[in-house]
């Protein structure tokens, strides 16, 4: 019997680690893009579900526990972005524009391995520019909002000693407390606000913003969430079918970005938690964890509404606090792939500077120009050791 439950239980607890861990990135992203709290509780639902279905399909398909989830860097990168040109509708044009290249990543092989080949140091480096404004809010919170952040910064650390896969759940709930001992409650918002629905946004395209939202948002799911997710299964020996996965990811993030999903991708974060042993000894019983996680997410955004409304409730600083204790093990992870190769690691720094300074040029913002900037100095350093 313990042999049976055991995948199954595995899946619960990655489905109630990766949502609880990583939504609140989720609604700040969106939100600072353009979404209202209804766009955004869409784009939170939409996300749960079409991850679950592509994570049950892909787990039933091919029998091995790939995990899915929402792109956490690339709402961190919407945080990052802030409001572009055209409002919510050129948001949701990028997040289209993002899902076709996923496709086409899935299809064309020479374009997965070219973003695969893009240098480690430099996509590291954006990828660090990108998480270092969220990951700076725990301390901007401490001295905003001392009463209220000092419990879950507290929780966050002891429980990441101790329990570390429940730090940020445990953090999340010791927020949520404070935010309904401190707010006036939920009573203004009415029942119908809490019930999950799907609001749906015509969308509208620019240049500006697929140069500057949906490029960016396709490397960095790419970069930091499919290929690590597909190097976790390779370590856990699988041989996942990467094509496959990026299909059905693309189509779930094209279903999901009319009604505000901005990107579905396989899991890097949680996904050890569904194909390590602790899921099931024999490693071809492991699908089941998988396929579950995606049921309990699919399930789980059906509490989309009531998430939003409790955020909208809070002072922003500490949301972004708890999204950005939830990106500071992707941003070392970041930091430590910009730094390791000496060589280049000065165009690294110039990649990370240019994307955390935030700046917007010509309606494209700092994560293409830090990628642009960490390239160019690439090039002008191997030019400039070149052989004597």
């Amino acid at each position: 019997m313990a042999g049976r439950t055991q995948p199954l239980l595995a899946g619960v607890v990655t489905a109630l680690v990766g949502f609880a861990s990583s939504f609140t990135v989720v609604l700040a992203g969106l939100r600072a893009v353009g979404a209202t709290d209804a766009q955004a509780a869409s784009g939170l639902l939409v996300l749960c579900l079409t991850a679950g279905l592509a994570a049950a399909w892909l787990g039933l398909r091919h029998r091995i526990p790939m995990s899915v989830a929402w792109s956490t860097p690339g709402a961190a990168l919407l945080v990052a972005t802030g409001p572009l040109p055209g409002g919510w509708p050129t948001a949701v044009g990028a997040f289209l524009v993002s899902g076709v290249l996923i496709v086409a990543a899935g299809l064309f092989p020479p374009l997965g391995r070219a973003v695969a080949a893009i240098p480690r140091p430099v996509a590291g480096a954006m990828l660090a520019g990108v998480l270092l404004p969220l990951c700076t809010a725990p301390v901007r919170a401490l001295v905003e909002v001392p009463l209220l952040a000092a419990p879950v910064v507290v929780t966050w650390v002891l429980l990441h000693r101790y329990a570390r896969r429940w730090a940020v759940p445990a953090a999340l709930a010791v927020a949520v407390v404070a935010i309904t001992l401190t707010a006036s409650g939920l009573g203004g918002v009415g029942a119908a606000g809490l019930l999950p629905v799907v609001e749906l946004t015509a969308p509208a395209w620019s240049l500006s913003a697929t140069i500057g939202l949906a490029v960016p948002l396709f490397l960095v799911t790419m970069a930091a969430q499919n290929v690590p997710g597909m190097a976790v299964l390779v370590g856990y020996g699988y041989r996942p079918p990467f094509g496959a996965a990026l299909r059905a990811t693309g189509l779930a993030s094209l279903a999901a970005a009319p009604a505000g999903g901005h990107a579905v991708n396989l899991a890097a974060i949680s996904a050890a938690l569904a194909a390590g042993p602790d899921a099931h000894p024999d490693p071809d019983r492991r699908w089941i964890a998988s396929v579950t996680a995606g049921v309990g997410l699919a399930l789980l955004g059906l509490g989309a509404g009531l998430a939003t409304a409790l955020v909208a409730l809070a002072p922003p600083v500490l949301i972004e606090a708890v999204a950005g204790l939830a990106l500071l093990g992707a941003l070392a992870t970041a930091i430590a792939a910009a730094v390791t190769e000496p060589d280049a690691r000065e165009a690294a720094v110039v990649t990370f500077v240019v994307t955390a300074s935030g700046v917007t040029l010509l309606g494209v913002g700092g994560a293409f120009w830090g990628l642009l900037a960490g390239w160019l100095m690439l090039l002008l350093f191997r030019e400039g050791r070149a052989p004597s």
